[in-house]
């Protein structure tokens, strides 16, 4: 269980550090959720959740209209962005 932690904190602290240069290059809140949107729709087709976290939010995005999964995508922002 160690590991899969390790390994989901290294996939927040990577998503914090790009939503970190998003700020700084001036994209604005709503531009980083929108991207943060489109990287949630690429990852629920293209990428196999590779544990528990993952999976969940895989799961969640799976069961959300594009309104919930927009604020899914936000939700991920600023819980990285508060850190």
């Amino acid at each position: 269980m160690a590991t899969v932690l390790k390994v989901f904190d290294k996939w927040k602290e990577f998503l914090a550090e790009r939503v970190s240069q998003a700020g700084q290059a001036g994209m604005s809140d709503e531009i980083i959720s929108k991207l943060a949107f489109q990287i949630g729709e690429f990852l629920a087709t293209k990428v196999d959740p590779e544990n528990e976290q993952e999976r969940l939010l895989k799961e969640l995005w799976d069961a959300g209209d594009e309104q919930e999964k927009r604020t899914i995508a936000r939700l991920m922002v600023k819980l990285v962005d508060k850190g």
